[in-house]
């Protein structure tokens, strides 16, 4: 028995079930992942476990009467990777295989100037037997050393490739690293044969072509480590401990670690440091860095009853703040956690290629077994090598690695300016978007709407009262704008003492409903509340124009509250930038005609319809992509939710409802229109970037292979082609950070440097 294993008594049921954190290394593509998933979760006492590729993290929950943490970390190891608990850093391992991977394109390049030299010669003048000027002697002289130099290679530079073909294997999996190996060992093999039997030599191509494949994958990691920095930087501002207060207001503090930390203590937050929960600040003034939170370039002003963030860093002065959200409840976490999901999936195209991949390989490999029969029987001097030739020259590597950069690439890119990607289908589906709808309150207006004007008729304190009660029963705008306006309206003390209410319930699209004493009243739209007592009244002339909400009984409105709401600031540039693109914009809303006709009219929107419920939005939608249609939803708010869900693509405010973000693959945390703009363009790059590398990928092996097959190639052609078209497909996707970011999104103090 295994003495890592730790089997419970017979007949025990119970379970200690723990969770952790763990750090990887060695991860290069999709497979990788795939692998030590398989192999973790068949682990007696594994109850789950889930990669992050794009931070190198994995999530694992197990039973610790079956299995111990050490073999966890041992099975994870003897597949070929490295894996330490997530509070101990990698990097001081990264930093040694990095410089293993350094020494070994080293050996490789410096052997195959060596080799080049001693191969020139039987390139020029072949020896006498093929009218030649080379000596047999001096011909196998050149062959043993170049034979001598290879071995190195063979046996340091290319061991990633070999142990990873063999991990593939014993796992009955075909990888990218199985073709290359069987490629430089046949190739070296084949050629240490010829060496002491006659005939000609590749281990020029062998070198080579590890040379290459080094240099590409080198280049490939330092690729990758770019394109997840702002995961990575993410999931490192969580600072590991804090300072908590043991009695607030008393001074003393104690350091205690994060995780510890519960909703509800005292925190002092020194200058510089990390912000280790959500909260609010309860003293102090200072300013805050919530860039890689919100995409607000500039620091944020906080004093007592700011709301602060985990993660963001605290400037200038000490903070006392209580934390109201710690550990995985942050928006630091939930932001992690949507940039995680996002990398782990791909869009349809993408998908579709991945599919094909591993079939690819497994055609290659029986196209060069049937090749090297047929040569067999028409030149058996030239079989193996053509063979070999197919093998090499084929470019799984290329199809592997055309969207993984442009990808993470292009999710760090809108992240960095406030765009967090839930779902990467998105990138797709924003790249072929035709049509983009907008809810008005809270998406193209600012949210906070602000009660300008209140009519009221009988009982008009005691209607105040119930108005402010039914008020905060809803995160609705219109409704805390209400409930703001009669707060501080100073004769209204009473407001609290309304008997409670019974029967609550908010109607999406119309406002709340509620019983008090025995009576039933409404807050919301004129509709809404028409319906409760059936009476047409005919609204108030000065209130034209202006978003209005009613308090009503049974027996008829009792107050008018008119609001204003503010355009945003860069609503009517954001707008006329889609159009520029080509989109189609739709303004959808359930505020009358008047208010939603003067919006659209500010934004140059031509297809504006007002007074809609969740049902017509829904509707309107619907038949947009019913007519082939492609759809981008922005909406905030609870009644927004149902066409979210519906939308080929839903995008959510970062001030709006839990549940319109629940349902949205973008969250626009910035809250900028102008973010939306830009990553509608980054979209539209990375896809294009995409099918370029796709096409790249297939174009070549369409011409290669079958010029490898009718024996036109060398492998030392095929070795570079291979490398090369590798490497073409990685510096491809690094043209998406050519996309200049508009001047808009420049934080000022860099503006003057461009």
């Amino acid at each position: 028995m295994d003495p890592h294993y730790a089997l419970p008594a017979p007949g025990s049921i119970d379970q200690q079930l723990v969770s952790e954190k763990l750090n990887l290394s060695g991860m290069r593509c999709a497979a990788c992942v795939q692998l030590i998933e398989f192999r973790i979760r068949q682990l007696p006492g594994v109850t789950s476990f889930k990669i992050h590729p794009a931070s190198h993290r994995a999530d694992i929950t197990w039973d610790t009467q079956s299995l111990t943490f050490k073999r966890i970390l041992a099975a994870i190891t003897d597949l070929g990777y490295g894996a330490l608990p997530a509070s101990q850093s990698l990097d001081e391992l990264e930093q040694k295989e990095n410089k293993r991977a350094l020494w070994r394109l080293f050996v490789a390049g410096f052997a195959m100037m060596q080799v080049m030299m001693y191969a020139f010669p039987a390139y020029l003048v072949p020896v006498p037997q093929i009218d030649g000027d080379l000596t047999p002697d001096v011909d196998k002289l050149l062959k043993l050393a170049s034979m001598i130099i290879a071995v190195p290679v063979i046996g340091f530079s290319a061991s990633p490739f070999f142990s990873s073909a063999w991990r593939d294997l014993k796992n009955r999996h075909i990888g990218m690293d199985v073709p290359v190996s069987l490629g430089i060992l046949l190739t070296f093999f084949a050629s240490v044969w010829a060496t002491f039997h006659g005939g000609a030599v590749y281990f020029d191509s062998a070198i080579m072509f590890v040379f290459l494949l080094l240099g590409a994958r080198l280049i490939e990691s330092r690729v990758q480590k770019r394109t997840t920095a702002a995961l990575r930087i993410l999931t490192q501002l969580s600072p590991a401990m804090a300072q908590r207060f043991l009695a607030y207001p008393q001074v003393a503090t104690e350091t205690v670690d994060v995780a510890s930390l519960q909703a509800g203590d005292y925190l002092l937050v020194a200058a510089g440091e990390h912000i280790p929960a959500d909260g609010v600040v309860i003293t102090g003034d200072s300013s805050c860095d919530e860039a890689l939170m919100t995409g607000e370039s500039l620091p944020v002003n906080k004093s007592k009853g700011s709301n602060v963030l985990a993660g963001a860093v605290n400037l200038q002065g000490a903070l006392v703040m209580q934390a109201k959200e710690v550990g995985g409840a942050t928006q630091l976490s939930a932001l992690i956690a949507m940039m995680e999901s996002a990398s782990l999936e791909k869009p349809p195209l993408v998908l579709l290629a991945d599919k094909h991949a591993s079939r690819f390989l497994i055609i290659i490999l029986v196209l060069a077994f049937i090749s090297g029969i047929v040569w067999w029987q028409i030149d058996p001097g030239r079989s193996l090598w053509i063979a070999i030739s197919i093998i090499v020259v084929t470019c799984p590597c290329a199809l592997s690695l055309a969207t993984p950069g442009v990808m993470s690439a292009a999710i760090g890119m809108l992240a960095k300016n406030g765009v967090l990607l839930a779902k990467s289908k998105a990138i797709q589906a924003m790249a072929m978007a035709t049509h983009i709808v907008f809810d008005k309150t809270g998406t193209l207006t600012m949210g906070k709407l602000q009660v300008r004007e209140m009519l009221h008729g009988e009982g008009a304190s005691a209607s105040e009262a119930i108005a402010m009660a039914l008020a905060c029963q809803s995160s609705h705008p219109v409704a805390r704008a209400i409930g703001d306006y009669l707060a501080q309206k100073k004769s209204n003390h009473e407001l609290a003492d309304v008997a409670g209410l019974s029967k609550v319930r908010e109607v999406p699209g119309g406002g709340i409903e509620a019983e008090c004493e025995g009576k039933t009243y409404r807050l919301g739209s004129v509709e809404f509340a028409s319906d409760l007592h059936a009476q047409d009244l005919p609204i108030p002339p000065n209130f034209a124009g202006q978003t209005l909400s009613v308090l009503a009984s049974e027996h008829g409105n009792l107050i008018w509250f008119a609001l204003d709401d503010v355009l945003r600031d860069d609503a009517i540039a954001a707008i006329s930038n889609l159009k520029n693109k080509g989109k189609q914009i739709l303004l959808l809303s359930g505020d009358r005609q008047d208010v939603v006709n003067k919006v659209a009219a500010q934004c140059d929107i031509q297809a504006a319809h007002a007074g809609l419920s969740p049902a017509g939005k829904y509707a309107i939608v619907q038949k947009l992509q019913a007519d082939g249609a492609t759809v981008v939803m922005v909406g905030d708010g609870m009644n927004d939710g149902p066409v979210l869900a519906l939308a080929d693509v839903s995008v959510a405010m970062g001030q709006g409802a839990p549940i319109s973000q629940s349902r949205s693959d973008v969250l626009l945390m910035s809250n900028r229109l102008l973010d939306l703009d830009f990553g509608m363009t980054v979209a539209s790059k990375a896809y294009r970037l995409i099918r370029e590398n796709l096409a790249w990928a297939v174009l070549y092996n369409l011409f290669a292979i079958p010029a490898a097959m009718s024996g036109l190639l060398e492998p030392w052609h095929a070795a570079l082609g291979m490398s090369l078209s590798s490497l073409i497909v990685v510096l491809n996707a690094l043209r998406l950070y050519l996309l200049e970011q508009p001047a808009y999104l420049i934080p000022e103090s860099d503006a003057g440097l461009r």
